[in-house]
């Protein structure tokens, strides 16, 4: 927990590059009209997306607890992932990771952008486990009783492994 801090502001700046790099995948902003939606207050694909990684990263420290998705209590891996998602966009995501996989749309490993889903294999089945991507190649997790929610990178061999899939998950305005 000591730690949070500097590596949220460390990764915070990783996202805010990543992000910017985004709008290239989201839906180019209309001139400003007076008629478009961004004119209107609506907030951008880009801009929610970076709200899920704030999101994921307050709750950087907070203990595993199988079952849980509660940060005053604890939470599981898809525990985070659903509290974030309902906390931020207010979509409820379904409680375990399998049903998670089968939200959204498929994205490549090579296009994950900031708050996609990441899933591995951790328990000897596919989609066993699910984190939200922040950029540069990292995403925020509850790993495992004993541990508490953290950041890992992709590209650890642990990680590479396993990785079963990613899913870019609509987000309304």
């Amino acid at each position: 927990m000591k730690q949070a801090l500097p590596i949220s502001v460390f990764v915070l700046s990783l996202v805010c590059a990543s992000v910017h790099g985004y709008a290239a995948d989201a839906t180019p902003a209309a001139a400003d009209d007076g008629n478009s939606s961004q004119a209107a207050g609506a907030k951008s694909y880009v801009d929610r997306a970076s709200e899920l990684v704030v999101q994921a990263l307050s709750l950087i420290g907070i203990k595993y607890k199988w079952g849980g998705d509660d940060p005053a209590t604890g939470v599981d891996c898809s525990g985070l992932v659903s509290h974030v998602f309902n906390e931020v966009a207010g979509i409820v995501l379904p409680r375990d990771s399998r049903s998670m996989s089968k939200v959204g749309a498929a994205v490549d490993k090579d296009e994950l952008q900031p708050g996609d889903l990441v899933f591995f294999n951790t328990l000897r089945r596919p989609f066993s486990h699910v984190g939200i991507y922040i950029g540069g190649d990292r995403f925020v997790h509850a790993p495992r009783r004993g541990r508490e929610v953290e950041i890992s990178e992709l590209r650890d061999r642990y990680w590479q492994k396993r990785f079963s899939g990613a899913r870019r998950v609509q987000l309304q305005n």
